[in-house]
């Protein structure tokens, strides 16, 4: 995904699966503790319904919308943790596998304390206002 998109811009944004499905609207974005990098989005399935965290990475901006390369039923089965605040180290590798992607490393030199928190909510505020 592009990266020099303010992550809070995301939010709002309706959401679509790799079919053109609409899955819902981004609630919510995720950094990257490391590096601020957007990692995850929350993205509101329903009306009554949960927020399932789609991997920005292989998803794109296309007219305003997230396109997430996965199928609907996929987005709606990823493990639930609940929003607004941290994911850890092991629900961050509990998504990766859920969708089959290579879990990011590290790279050689760069300091990686074992026990990071890897999802930092994007904030409204972000210190900047």
């Amino acid at each position: 995904m592009q990266t020099d998109i303010d992550p809070r811009s995301l939010i709002g944004r309706k959401a679509f699966d790799r079919d053109g499905a609409k899955i819902g609207t981004v609630d919510e974005v995720y950094l990257d503790d490391a590096t601020g990098t957007p990692e995850w989005a929350a993205v509101r399935t329903g009306l009554f319904s949960r927020d399932a965290f789609v991997p920005l990475e292989p998803s794109e901006l296309v007219n305003d919308t997230l396109r997430v390369p996965f199928t609907r039923s996929l987005i709606k089965d990823a493990p639930d943790f609940g929003v607004g605040r941290h994911l850890s180290p092991e629900q961050e590798l509990e998504l990766y596998h859920h969708y089959g992607l290579d879990v990011p490393r590290a790279a050689p030199g760069d300091p990686v304390p074992p026990d990071r928190d890897f999802g930092q909510l994007a904030s409204p505020d972000d210190g900047q206002g």
